[in-house]
Parts: structure tokens; C-alpha cells; sequence
């Protein structure tokens, strides 16, 4: 039938799938079932980083589902020789591909999109349709604090975090894909508190939960502000339209 609007799968830990009418757009897929790709609509694949739970290189056999296929990757995965050969990529599909450091802008024809330096490895991405709808997708760019860390490390997590996440400052984001990991314990509702505060984000799916999804409610118990922009992710495959 009629494509809604927007339509978002959740495929696994921070994977997403986000179809408009513009493009289809596939965040950090590694793993779970990826939905039958429309044949006419640009893909657009996004790798934040190299971790293996963001990236894995069967995304490069995407390539020839549908007529114009762009792969947008962290710096950190690197097309040298030795990789294009371990991942089998060929001429024309790394002729496809686009590595970007934080802080750069790409036009694609479908899509506008910038990058954020991460606290961790690679970029985050903001991707902005023709029609102005906007998409965050944090990658691991998150306020990482861990109790066994001494302090120095933390607070310079803090510090970097907040320099990071400034140019969203203000900006109108309409789907925003956030870690809340609860690994973190309390610690890891600082980063979708602070995005939230920092951005006029419309809604909120988090990521990077490691299975453990009743932690949202967690976070919502604590900041119950934020409950109206936050979408619950419940299971993998779970199929949301805004």
C-alpha cells in the first residue's frame, strides 16, 4: 500500500531503517532482519564507526538493490587496498562510498549531511531531506561515564561531549536516534538529557541498549519531561511511522 510518510524499523542495538518518500536511509545495520529495500528510491547507507556493532561489511553487497546506492562512513573505516580486498569491494562500489571526519558536509542528491565529531570513534550524522525533515543519528557520540574511570578521563569525556554536540544547539531535529545505554547505570541518561535540553528534538528513539529496553522507562521515571518525545523501542523489527 500507500507509504506513510515517514517509516522507521528498528533492526538491532543502533541499527534503523528510515524510509521517506525522498530516500531510504539505513543507519549502522550489522545486525537483525533488514526489510525488502523500495527499488526506486536513493539509498542512503551510513556507518558511524568501524565497531563492529555499527558496521560490518556485508553492507557493501547493498549496491545494485536499487538505482542509486551512497555509502557515508566514519573516517575511521578505511578503503585502503588491504580493506577493499578483505570486504571484496569492487571499483565501482567504492567509487560509491564517501568517509567523512567530523565537522564536514556532504551533498548528496536526496539528502544534505553533516557530521559531528564523536567522543568515541568516527562521526555522528545530521541528515537533512529536501522537504527540511532532519535526522540525527548519534552513532556512539555520547557522554561516556564509567565509574571505574578515574576522574581526569571523565571529566574530559564531559568537556568533549559538550563541545561535540554544539553545533545542534537550537536546531529543530525531527527523529533523533540517541544512545541510552544502560551499562552507563544512571550515568547514561546524561546524554539524551543534554541532547534533548540542547536541541529542540521532536522525537526520540534510543539505540545502543544492548537488548535491555525497559531501560527507557528508567530514564522517563527520572525525567518524565520527556515522555512526549520519547518512542519506546520495545523489540527488534519494530516498525514505527511519523
Amino acid at each position: 500500500g500507500e507509504v506513510p510518510l515517514m517509516k522507521v524499523t528498528f533492526l538491532d542495538h543502533s541499527g534503523f531503517l528510515a524510509e521517506t518518500d525522498a530516500a531510504t536511509l539505513l543507519f549502522d545495520w550489522w545486525k537483525g532482519e533488514l526489510p525488502a529495500l523500495r527499488p526506486g528510491v536513493p539509498l542512503y547507507v551510513f556507518a558511524s564507526h568501524r565497531h563492529e556493532d555499527h558496521f560490518k561489511p556485508e553492507i557493501f553487497a547493498l549496491d545494485g538493490e536499487t538505482q542509486d546506492v551512497r555509502f557515508i562512513l566514519g573516517h575511521d573505516v578505511r578503503l585502503g587496498p588491504r580493506n577493499r580486498e578483505r570486504w571484496n569491494l569492487s571499483p565501482e562500489t567504492a567509487a560509491k562510498c564517501r568517509a567523512l571526519k567530523g565537522g564536514q558536509t556532504l551533498s548528496l542528491p536526496q539528502a544534505e549531511v553533516e557530521t559531528l565529531s564523536s567522543t568515541d570513534e568516527g562521526v555522528a550524522f545530521l541528515v537533512t531531506l529536501p522537504d527540511g525533515r532532519t535526522f540525527f543519528h548519534a552513532g556512539d557520540l555520547n557522554w561516556w561515564h564509567w565509574e571505574g574511570e578515574d576522574k581526569a578521563w571523565n571529566n574530559n569525556m564531559a568537556a568533549n561531549f559538550k563541545k561535540y554536540t554544539e553545533p545542534l544547539r537550537g536546531r529543530t531535529i525531527d527523529l533523533a536516534m540517541l544512545p541510552l545505554d544502560p551499562r552507563l547505570g544512571e550515568a547514561g541518561f546524561w546524554g539524551p538529557k543534554y541532547f534533548l535540553e540542547l536541541a529542540d528534538i521532536k522525537q526520540f528513539l534510543p539505540m545502543h541498549q544492548w537488548g535491555d529496553f525497559g531501560f527507557t522507562g528508567r530514564f522517563l521515571e527520572k525525567y518524565p519531561e520527556f515522555a512526549g518525545r520519547t518512542v519506546p523501542v520495545e523489540r527488534t523489527g519494530q516498525v514505527f511511522s511519523f
